[in-house]
């Protein structure tokens, strides 16, 4: 299946204003089970530099340095991914005893993985609800996993939140409303108090009314013989095929889509229109 993704962002300024280096991640970096076919970032005004880096996990960004003021500022970005059906739980736990909860990971892997398995967010409501849902499916890991997702889904009301930092995870437990960048950081607090590393993932969904024109996000875990698998609370079950990923972070703030700001030397206002469109090429 080939998906292409249509993404464009137009920030307008009631007066000319000044950008300061704007940090851009919307070039996915594919999957085993996906590959890129084609991918072009358009930028108007001309920038006068784009830099294109890998960020410190990995992910493909582009920094763009517009010196001239301007009163408009555009992206416009394009993609078309191939992707193959695969099955996220056709794997091994290795050790085997990795099924069960709670595991150890092996040294190695922990030291790396340290970054996903701090203790942010993680109340004492958000443990014991995290330990509650294992016990309801016998300390299952995979069953964990997906009881998290229908969970959240089932229980707490979803809400698009275009602007604004994720809520604290046990705010999103307790007021019941979010939007899917709430849910995951929700999610990965579960995972991490029980001792699973989870990071957060911005990227796209296919075949979801719901997520057809914004955005998405939702959650990558790490399991032993498994590596990254993701699963998303939003939508209710594990990621397959449909899901294309632009950036993975331990932090979710760092991966916005576009992060920048702009000078102005007279009072005025801006504002943002967006618009993701999604469909098979």
């Amino acid at each position: 299946m080939k998906l292409k993704v249509i993404h464009t962002l137009c920030y307008t300024y009631t007066e000319a204003v000044t950008l300061t280096p704007h940090y851009v991640f919307l070039t996915p970096k594919v999957s085993p089970y996906q590959e890129l076919i084609y991918n072009c970032l358009t930028v108007t005004p001309t920038p006068d530099l784009l830099v294109k880096n890998l960020d410190a996990e990995g992910n493909i960004q582009h920094i763009i340095y517009v010196n001239k003021p301007c009163e408009r500022f555009d992206l416009a970005s394009e993609i078309i991914i191939e992707s193959e059906p695969f099955n996220p739980f056709n794997f091994v736990y290795f050790p085997f005893e990795a099924q069960k909860l709670p595991f150890a990971y092996l040294e190695g892997e922990k030291l790396l993985l340290r970054p996903y398995l701090n203790d942010e967010g993680i109340t004492t409501l958000i443990y014991q609800t995290a330990r509650k849902l294992a016990a309801e499916v016998q300390w299952n890991t995979a069953d964990f996993l997906q009881k998290i997702c229908q969970y959240i889904r089932e229980n707490i009301t979803y809400q698009v939140r275009v602007d604004g930092s994720a809520f604290e995870p046990e705010k999103t437990l307790v007021e019941r409303y979010g939007s899917c960048r709430d849910f995951s950081v929700l999610m990965i607090a579960f995972c991490k108090s029980i001792g699973i590393a989870a990071r957060f993932v911005s990227g796209y969904c296919y075949g979801s009314e719901r997520q057809a024109h914004e955005l998405h996000a939702w959650v990558e875990v790490y399991l032993p013989g498994g590596g990254w698998r993701g699963f998303d609370p939003t939508e209710g079950g594990a990621v397959n095929e449909n899901y294309i990923a632009l950036a993975r972070s331990a932090q979710t703030d760092l991966i916005n889509p576009v992060t920048g700001t702009y000078k102005s030397n007279v009072p005025m206002s801006s504002s943002l229109e967006a618009h993701v469109n999604i469909f098979e090429a």
